[in-house]
């Protein structure tokens, strides 16, 4: 008999809008090795905080923070330039070590947890029966997160296009344009 030890939670880091993106699933053999990029959400970010969780809920409150660290010195850039890797390894005792490294300056920082800064075998089997109970709760939610995500880059692209060819636009698309833009920002506006 071959027993493998598996992680019991799936692990997340926060990203935009306080969505909790997975990277490790729950039931993953031990030990794992995980790396992925992410970028940088407003314009000209010199530091990024790297929020890490166990959890199975969509939405980053809805877990529990095991750990936080701050990558600084992130090269001045607009949103979405900067390149973070993020890599998360669970060795075979369960030691967890996540590492964030900007691919542009090299700068790096991580953090090491253990079993005990975990949750507990009890805290595990009320998150997974409330990720049962709020599934359809939660996926309304993110996707709400999404679309205002969305809606907030078409306002960006938008309004750098007025800047850019705002000169040069027809009279009447560059009313229609403005008006969606402030359609937009109300809705915006309006809490999610």
């Amino acid at each position: 008999l071959l027993l493998l030890d598996v992680v019991p939670m799936s692990f997340a880091i926060e990203t935009v809008g306080g969505i909790a993106t997975r990277v490790i699933e729950r039931n993953t053999t031990l030990p794992i090795h995980y790396e992925q990029v992410f970028t940088t959400a407003a314009p000209f970010q010199t530091k990024v905080e790297i929020n890490v969780m166990q959890g199975e809920r969509p939405m980053a409150a809805d877990n529990k923070t095991i750990g936080k660290f701050t990558l600084k010195g992130i090269k001045r850039a607009p949103a979405g330039v900067p390149q973070i890797n993020v890599s998360f390894d669970i060795d075979a005792n369960g030691i967890l070590t996540v590492t964030a490294k900007d691919l542009g300056t090299g700068n790096e920082q991580s953090i090491t947890t253990t079993d005990s800064e975990r949750m507990t075998d009890a805290e595990i089997a009320a998150a997974i029966a409330d990720a049962e109970r709020y599934a359809a709760e939660d996926a309304a939610r993110r996707a709400g997160f999404e679309e205002r995500e969305r809606a907030q880059k078409l306002v960006a692209q938008a309004e750098d296009r007025l800047k850019e060819q705002g000169k040069q636009m027809d009279k009447d698309a560059k009313r229609a344009l403005k008006g969606a833009v402030a359609a937009v920002q109300r809705y915006l506006l309006k809490k999610p």
